[in-house]
């Protein structure tokens, strides 16, 4: 252990705070979990500083660190977090991400399903956190229309083309409003998301905005829409859920691993006519719609930040109970 009594905890992040996204979000709500326990820095790769636990999140992006890290304190735990692009993407075509899960003392994975995504010889390391958000009272939602928030910075994994295309194939005469929060980390995706804010005045897309604005978006919307096809855990729907927003979502498993395989709001990846025809129910039948709340209700105790602080203590005590030789 370190020589000034707690031990020293690193988290590195590919991603640091001016990228406002899922990564970097989870790993600063993580270093505040742990600050009253242990020493925490959070850095952007590991450079050789005094660290009795590494906690990586993204196997591909901080391969550098885990592997150095591993090679200079093989006797030390280190934590891999594995992010939507890991576990639905790279482990099936990146070695330095195959790696990361070998020289792993545990596998940390964000929903419920993304287990069964690992080799089955390395399953026994992973366990499930799932992440969190502060609740946040109801608030009234608009009576004359149906509101629809859209939560995802541009780029391809999170589909913005589903949510245009939808917007083609619904009635005209639908009232709806739809106000899409996202940076355009792709700028094609951005002159198109500009393109159809200007040709459809039911879609407003609002840039990138600070989570805190973001959560009142969602808050007095009547749906989240999460159209994703890769997604660790999306943290978009968390904070839904935990806001009294139904949600309506692609099947993947970063969102049925959240919300349950069998909730009645998912829809077939890049399916635009299931999507549609979901939609239509919740506009149309507001019992429906209300269905999908209760349901999303029903998972809200799954996403609090106590039980989430919990998973992590318990997790990074019992791997530095180990590495000393006393396993709890």
């Amino acid at each position: 252990m370190s020589d000034r009594g707690r031990p020293q905890v690193t988290i590195v992040t590919p991603y640091l705070a001016a990228a406002n996204n899922g990564n970097w979000h989870t790993a600063a709500r993580w270093a505040r979990f742990l600050a009253d326990d242990y020493r925490v820095s959070l850095v952007q790769s590991w450079d050789g500083s005094p660290c009795d636990l590494l906690i990586a999140l993204h196997a591909r992006r901080s391969a550098g660190s885990i592997d150095g890290f591993a090679v200079t304190h093989p006797g030390r735990p280190l934590v891999v977090v594995l992010t939507g692009t890991d576990l639905y993407r790279d482990l099936a075509v990146r070695e330095e991400a195959r790696r990361s899960l070998d020289l792993a003392t545990k596998l940390v994975v964000l929903n419920e399903l993304g287990p069964r995504r690992l080799p089955v010889y390395i399953r026994d390391k992973a366990e499930v956190i799932l992440q969190s958000a502060r609740p946040l009272p109801a608030a009234r939602k608009p009576a004359r229309h149906l509101a629809i928030a859209v939560v995802g910075h541009l780029r391809d994994e999170k589909n913005p083309q589903l949510v245009w295309m939808l917007l083609d194939r619904l009635p005209k005469e639908l009232p709806l409003c739809i106000r899409h929060v996202g940076q355009a980390v792709d700028a094609a995706l951005g002159r198109e998301a500009a393109s159809v804010a200007l040709r459809d005045p039911r879609y407003h897309w609002l840039g990138g905005l600070s989570r805190a604005r973001a959560r009142q978006i969602i808050r007095t919307s009547h749906l989240l829409l999460h159209p994703s096809n890769m997604e660790g855990g999306a943290q978009a729907v968390i904070e839904a859920v935990r806001s009294h927003t139904a949600v309506l979502a692609s099947g993947i498993d970063g969102n049925a691993g959240l919300l349950g395989v069998d909730y009645p709001g998912l829809f077939t990846e890049n399916d635009v006519n299931a999507a549609r025809a979901l939609l239509l129910r919740a506009a149309r039948g507001r019992g429906f719609l209300q269905r999908l709340k209760r349901r999303c209700e029903a998972r809200a105790p799954l996403f609090s930040p106590e039980r989430e602080r919990a998973s992590l203590l318990r997790l990074v005590d019992n791997c530095l109970h180990a590495s000393s030789g006393n396993p709890r």
